[in-house]
Protein backbone atom coordinates (compact mmCIF):
# COMPACT_ATOMS: atom_id res chain seq x y z
CA UNK A 1 0.00 0.00 0.00
CA UNK A 2 1.35 3.70 -0.90
CA UNK A 3 3.06 5.04 1.97
CA UNK A 4 2.90 9.38 2.50
CA UNK A 5 4.80 11.18 4.71
CA UNK A 6 4.37 14.72 6.28
CA UNK A 7 7.30 16.99 7.60
CA UNK A 8 5.63 19.61 10.01
CA UNK A 9 8.06 22.67 11.56
CA UNK A 10 7.90 22.39 15.83
CA UNK A 11 9.27 24.72 17.49
CA UNK A 12 9.31 25.68 21.18
CA UNK A 13 6.88 23.10 21.63
CA UNK A 14 4.73 24.77 19.01
CA UNK A 15 3.09 23.36 15.67
CA UNK A 16 3.12 25.70 12.50
CA UNK A 17 0.95 25.26 9.11
CA UNK A 18 -1.26 22.72 11.12
CA UNK A 19 -4.07 23.28 9.10
CA UNK A 20 -2.16 23.42 5.73
CA UNK A 21 -0.71 20.11 6.84
CA UNK A 22 -4.13 17.96 7.54
CA UNK A 23 -5.79 19.61 4.36
CA UNK A 24 -3.05 17.75 2.45
CA UNK A 25 -3.65 14.64 4.24
CA UNK A 26 -7.47 15.01 4.13
CA UNK A 27 -6.99 15.27 0.24
CA UNK A 28 -5.10 12.44 -0.05
CA UNK A 29 -7.17 10.25 1.50
CA UNK A 30 -9.90 11.77 -0.39
CA UNK A 31 -7.78 11.44 -3.48
CA UNK A 32 -7.56 7.21 -3.09
CA UNK A 33 -11.34 6.75 -2.03
CA UNK A 34 -10.62 6.34 1.85
CA UNK A 35 -12.44 8.05 4.45
CA UNK A 36 -11.41 9.18 8.23
CA UNK A 37 -7.95 10.49 7.77
CA UNK A 38 -5.60 10.87 10.32
CA UNK A 39 -5.85 13.76 12.73
CA UNK A 40 -2.66 15.50 13.31
CA UNK A 41 -3.73 17.60 16.03
CA UNK A 42 -4.93 14.65 17.80
CA UNK A 43 -1.79 12.30 16.98
CA UNK A 44 0.82 15.93 18.31
CA UNK A 45 -0.69 16.46 21.50
CA UNK A 46 -0.41 12.51 22.38
CA UNK A 47 3.08 12.69 21.72
CA UNK A 48 3.07 15.27 24.60
CA UNK A 49 6.63 17.03 23.32
CA UNK A 50 8.12 19.36 25.99
CA UNK A 51 11.09 20.07 24.37
CA UNK A 52 12.24 23.66 23.09
CA UNK A 53 14.48 24.39 20.03
CA UNK A 54 13.41 23.41 16.54
CA UNK A 55 12.31 20.21 15.74
CA UNK A 56 10.86 18.37 12.68
CA UNK A 57 7.81 16.41 13.49
CA UNK A 58 7.72 13.55 10.55
CA UNK A 59 4.77 10.94 10.34
CA UNK A 60 4.82 8.63 8.19
CA UNK A 61 1.01 6.84 7.05
CA UNK A 62 -0.56 4.55 4.44
CA UNK A 63 -4.52 5.02 3.47
CA UNK A 64 -5.69 2.15 6.53
CA UNK A 65 -4.41 4.78 8.85
CA UNK A 66 -1.87 3.58 10.21
CA UNK A 67 1.26 6.08 11.41
CA UNK A 68 4.59 6.19 12.58
CA UNK A 69 6.33 9.63 13.97
CA UNK A 70 9.29 11.01 14.52
CA UNK A 71 10.54 14.20 16.25
CA UNK A 72 13.98 14.97 14.87
CA UNK A 73 16.34 17.77 15.99
CA UNK A 74 16.89 20.38 13.00
CA UNK A 75 18.81 22.48 11.50
CA UNK A 76 19.27 24.28 8.32
CA UNK A 77 22.46 23.45 6.41
CA UNK A 78 24.29 25.50 3.24
CA UNK A 79 24.12 23.94 -0.06
CA UNK A 80 27.43 23.77 -1.99
CA UNK A 81 25.99 23.92 -5.26
CA UNK A 82 23.20 22.96 -7.67
CA UNK A 83 22.15 21.31 -11.13
CA UNK A 84 19.30 21.66 -13.42
CA UNK A 85 18.18 18.10 -14.07
CA UNK A 86 15.71 17.40 -17.08
CA UNK A 87 13.07 14.94 -16.52
CA UNK A 88 9.69 15.74 -18.18
CA UNK A 89 7.88 12.85 -17.15
CA UNK A 90 7.96 13.19 -13.33
CA UNK A 91 5.36 13.21 -11.17
CA UNK A 92 4.77 13.82 -7.07
CA UNK A 93 1.29 15.13 -7.35
CA UNK A 94 1.59 13.95 -3.17
CA UNK A 95 3.91 13.63 -0.65
CA UNK A 96 4.76 9.78 -1.25
CA UNK A 97 7.26 8.46 1.07
CA UNK A 98 8.66 6.72 -2.26
CA UNK A 99 11.47 8.98 -3.12
CA UNK A 100 13.77 6.48 -4.86
CA UNK A 101 13.15 8.35 -8.67
CA UNK A 102 14.61 11.75 -6.77
CA UNK A 103 17.25 10.02 -5.34
CA UNK A 104 18.21 8.43 -8.57
CA UNK A 105 18.39 12.40 -10.12
CA UNK A 106 20.27 13.28 -7.49
CA UNK A 107 23.26 10.62 -7.44
CA UNK A 108 23.75 11.00 -11.27
CA UNK A 109 23.85 14.46 -10.92
CA UNK A 110 27.13 16.23 -10.18
CA UNK A 111 25.84 19.16 -7.61
CA UNK A 112 24.99 18.75 -3.82
CA UNK A 113 21.08 19.29 -4.92
CA UNK A 114 19.30 19.17 -8.25
CA UNK A 115 16.97 21.57 -9.45
CA UNK A 116 14.42 19.42 -11.57
CA UNK A 117 13.50 21.17 -14.89
CA UNK A 118 9.93 19.60 -16.60
CA UNK A 119 9.46 20.53 -20.27
CA UNK A 120 11.55 23.65 -20.20
CA UNK A 121 10.33 24.94 -17.06
CA UNK A 122 11.35 24.98 -13.42
CA UNK A 123 9.61 23.26 -10.94
CA UNK A 124 11.21 22.18 -7.40
CA UNK A 125 14.40 20.76 -5.94
CA UNK A 126 14.36 17.21 -4.41
CA UNK A 127 12.91 18.22 -1.59
CA UNK A 128 11.61 21.94 -1.27
CA UNK A 129 9.78 23.84 -3.54
CA UNK A 130 12.03 27.34 -5.02
CA UNK A 131 11.71 31.09 -5.23
CA UNK A 132 13.48 33.49 -7.23
CA UNK A 133 14.13 37.00 -6.87
CA UNK A 134 13.95 39.63 -9.45
CA UNK A 135 14.81 43.06 -7.79
CA UNK A 136 12.89 43.19 -4.72
CA UNK A 137 10.36 40.61 -5.52
CA UNK A 138 10.72 37.14 -4.87
CA UNK A 139 8.57 34.78 -7.59
CA UNK A 140 7.36 30.80 -7.30
CA UNK A 141 7.11 28.71 -10.70
CA UNK A 142 3.94 27.92 -11.75
CA UNK A 143 5.21 24.84 -12.40
CA UNK A 144 6.16 22.77 -9.12
CA UNK A 145 5.68 19.61 -8.88
CA UNK A 146 4.47 19.33 -5.48
CA UNK A 147 2.25 22.49 -3.74
CA UNK A 148 4.03 23.01 -0.75
CA UNK A 149 2.44 24.40 2.50
CA UNK A 150 5.38 26.85 2.95
CA UNK A 151 4.51 27.60 -1.17
CA UNK A 152 0.88 27.90 -0.36
CA UNK A 153 1.49 30.02 2.80
CA UNK A 154 3.48 32.44 1.35
CA UNK A 155 1.62 32.89 -1.53
CA UNK A 156 -1.66 33.46 0.74
CA UNK A 157 0.28 36.10 2.31
CA UNK A 158 1.26 38.18 -0.36
CA UNK A 159 4.61 37.67 0.43
CA UNK A 160 5.71 35.79 -3.13
CA UNK A 161 3.97 35.67 -6.42
CA UNK A 162 3.67 33.15 -9.03
CA UNK A 163 5.66 33.16 -12.32
CA UNK A 164 6.89 31.27 -15.61
CA UNK A 165 10.15 30.42 -15.00
CA UNK A 166 11.93 28.89 -17.82
CA UNK A 167 15.64 28.39 -18.65
CA UNK A 168 15.11 31.23 -20.79
CA UNK A 169 14.21 33.99 -18.28
CA UNK A 170 16.07 31.81 -15.64
CA UNK A 171 19.25 34.53 -15.39
CA UNK A 172 16.26 37.56 -15.19
CA UNK A 173 16.34 36.05 -11.71
CA UNK A 174 19.75 37.15 -8.98
CA UNK A 175 18.94 34.83 -6.11
CA UNK A 176 16.79 32.02 -4.97
CA UNK A 177 15.74 30.17 -2.12
CA UNK A 178 14.42 26.73 -1.06
CA UNK A 179 11.20 26.56 1.07
CA UNK A 180 9.54 24.10 2.61
CA UNK A 181 7.55 23.55 5.68
CA UNK A 182 10.93 23.87 7.64
CA UNK A 183 12.23 26.57 5.97
CA UNK A 184 10.48 29.96 5.38
CA UNK A 185 11.52 33.15 3.24
CA UNK A 186 14.57 33.91 4.99
CA UNK A 187 16.96 36.27 2.31
CA UNK A 188 19.42 35.17 5.07
CA UNK A 189 19.26 31.85 3.51
CA UNK A 190 19.38 33.09 -0.64
CA UNK A 191 21.89 31.94 -2.70
CA UNK A 192 22.97 33.67 -5.92
CA UNK A 193 22.06 32.56 -9.08
CA UNK A 194 25.25 31.38 -10.22
CA UNK A 195 25.05 28.92 -7.43
CA UNK A 196 23.61 26.75 -10.18
CA UNK A 197 26.65 24.94 -11.88
CA UNK A 198 24.92 24.36 -15.26
CA UNK A 199 23.07 27.56 -15.27
CA UNK A 200 22.15 29.04 -18.81
CA UNK A 201 24.56 31.71 -20.12
CA UNK A 202 21.68 33.08 -22.57
CA UNK A 203 18.31 32.48 -23.87
CA UNK A 204 19.81 30.38 -26.66
CA UNK A 205 22.03 27.73 -24.39
CA UNK A 206 19.69 26.10 -22.53
CA UNK A 207 20.81 22.19 -22.97
CA UNK A 208 21.19 20.63 -19.53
Amino acid sequence: MSQFFESIKVEDQEIFLLDQHQKRINETFSNFGKEKPINLAEIFTSLEHDEDGLYKFRISYDLTGKYRTQMIPYAMSEIANFQLVENNSYDYSFKFEDRKELEKMKTLSKAAEIIIVKNNHITDSSYSNLIFKKGKDWFTPKTFLLNGVQRQHLLKTKKIKEAEITLQNLREYSHFQLINAMNELDDAYSYPIDRIKNLPKNSEQTEI
